[in-house]
């Protein structure tokens, strides 16, 4: 069942996304985002909507945003590489500091994957996959900001309304739980997980941005 924390949890990732593409679209550098990050999101959602080959109807919201976040991310993942033609000097730039090891990442929500799951079903564990990675994918560009300590205003307001997102999906879970008596043990898990990460950068990002002063994360 949809309701207001699920709605707004959407239209804030929905930002989050039309911010990124913007940046990229509109500039001629790529400074401060990650590539990687942008490949497991990419990867996130191709694995978790993989029921939209069995044309498993659930409603005309849920199957557009499926369809949306699968293009969009893909397109995002196109656009950046785009760069190697249209900026190769930026590209080589954001390659050279996209240096977090996703390997890890990738075999870490394979395996909580493979130990937390509802069904030991191919599109059931693409789906547990597909959380564990989410909570994890914006380490990469956690990590790439920490270690340059300087981001564009546009690429942190992206990241702003991912964590967003993500902090009022936990609001809609309790929600369910009280209005329908259901939630997700795993989706809970790992969002809570998920929010945690962005922890520090919604202490930086109120202090530095919303109460004024150039951002700056600690290397």
């Amino acid at each position: 069942m949809i309701n207001i924390f699920r709605i707004l949890g959407d239209f804030s990732h929905l930002a989050s996304i039309g911010i990124l593409i913007h940046t990229v679209a509109t500039t001629i550098a790529i400074d401060g985002i990650s590539l990687k990050t942008q490949v497991l999101y990419c990867l996130v959602f191709l694995t978790r909507y993989m029921d939209l080959l069995t044309l498993h109807w659930v409603s005309f919201y849920n199957t557009l945003m499926k369809l949306f976040f699968i293009g969009s991310s893909v397109y995002i993942v196109v656009l950046i590489q785009s760069f190697q033609k249209k900026n190769p000097i930026a590209y080589k730039e954001m390659v050279m500091n996209d240096t977090f090891n996703i390997k890890v990442l990738l075999g870490g929500a394979l395996f909580m994957s493979l130990i937390l799951h509802h069904k030991f079903t191919v599109l059931e564990l693409m789906w547990s996959f597909s959380v564990w990675l989410e909570c994890v994918a914006i380490l990469p560009q956690l990590f790439m900001l920490s270690k340059s300590g300087k981001a564009q205003s546009l690429t942190i307001h992206y990241i702003f309304a991912l964590g967003v997102y993500r902090f009022l999906y936990i609001f809609n879970w309790i929600w369910r739980y009280y209005s329908e008596g259901k939630w997700d043990r795993i989706a809970v898990l790992a969002g809570i997980i998920q929010t945690l990460l962005y922890s520090d950068f919604f202490y930086i990002y109120y202090r530095k941005v919303i109460r004024g002063g150039p951002f700056e994360l600690p290397h």
